[in-house]
């Protein structure tokens, strides 16, 4: 018999639902919301409001593509955290709700480790080639940036992460301070493919062991693009996509410095990246350096499994399936959280 999973992600501004069938997807359906545009940055307001609006038909939607019926779902796996809980509450309730009246088990899934988990989606026609365990997993998006040890799918060791601003968060200010618009991180990597890298040079921690912060960062870019803007009003317009190359290069730099000595460390060589900046093309550039340089065994996902998909919650919730790992209906969302 079949185990077909639904799986449910609401953990911010996008509501999406997908299928999986003995591991392999048969449907991913994603509704973002572009209403946050015009505030540079999520609403969590208006993300709820929107949440309960699109998780009925996009639901609909992932069994309809997938031609699956609901009564044919073994479990329904959803995001119980981390994210903004008015958003997480909607995809949790119904959840909650949906699997009560099929009668069918419920699996709650943690969003960072759905993110590492991408990297085990199975596509029927793709490659799907997977990192061997144990692995090394560098976690980075607007709210999180995490070194993993991934032992086993249920067995991840946070070895580092930020003390302070991710990764991603910082890229999304500096773009709002050069007045380029929410999300930054897709129009910095655009603008950064025309630019000179090593045009400016910023601000880098020096955090001991594996941590991250990037707080100094954004300090370092705010204060001297005030001191270029004094001196040339227009100084943005005329470096825009040297700012753009210099800043990715040093938050790259910062990312993969931390990375290095991890794998040198723990003498791990599977190597895989996750989360909504491993869509950064300096992001995976470095990757792919670093392979050929060091030997890595690299693992990259495809750009629809980098942002917040239920793909990658409904393969970690196939997982827990298997070892009936179930979740009771009294369970709450949480907002915060990290890997345990």
């Amino acid at each position: 018999m079949s185990t077909i999973i639904l799986g449910i992600e609401s953990s911010c501004d996008d509501t999406s639902a997908a299928v999986i069938k003995d591991g392999v997807l048969l449907s991913s359906v994603i509704a973002s919301q572009a209403v946050h545009e015009a505030y540079g940055g999520v609403v969590p307001e208006l993300a709820s409001r929107a949440h309960q609006q699109n998780i009925v038909p996009v639901v609909h939607e992932a069994l309809k593509r997938a031609g699956v019926t609901k009564e044919e779902l073994s479990a329904v796996a959803f995001t119980r955290g981390p994210g903004l809980m008015g958003s997480l509450l909607v995809g949790v309730s119904f959840a909650k709700g949906f699997a009560r009246a099929l009668g069918i088990p419920m699996v709650e899934v943690n969003h960072l480790q759905g993110h590492v988990m991408a990297h085990f989606i199975k596509e029927s026609d793709g490659e799907n080639v997977q990192p061997s365990l144990p692995f090394i997993c560098l976690l980075v998006s607007g709210g999180n940036s995490q070194i993993i040890r991934v032992n086993a799918y249920n067995d991840m060791e946070v070895l580092g992460q930020t003390i302070d601003d991710a990764a991603g968060e910082a890229i999304d200010k500096c773009s709002k301070v050069m007045g380029l618009g929410y999300p930054g991180g897709p129009i910095i990597d655009k603008l950064a493919r025309q630019g000179n890298p090593n045009a400016f040079t910023f601000s880098k921690p020096h955090i001991p062991g594996y941590n991250y912060s990037f707080s100094g960062l954004k300090t370092s870019f705010l204060y001297s693009l005030k001191e270029w803007v004094k001196e040339d009003p227009d100084f943005v317009e005329h470096h825009k996509t040297d700012l753009a190359a210099s800043l990715e290069k040093t938050i790259v730099d910062i990312l993969m410095d931390k990375l290095r000595k991890v794998v040198k460390d723990t003498g791990i060589k599977e190597v895989a990246v996750a989360g909504g900046v491993s869509a950064n093309n300096g992001l995976r550039n470095a990757f792919r350096e670093h392979a050929k340089k060091y030997g890595w065994n690299i693992f990259i996902p495809k750009f629809g499994y980098t942002t917040d998909n239920a793909a990658m919650i409904a393969i970690t919730g196939y997982y827990k399936f298997l070892d009936k790992d179930f979740c009771t209906i009294d369970k709450p969302a949480y907002s915060r959280v990290t890997i345990k």
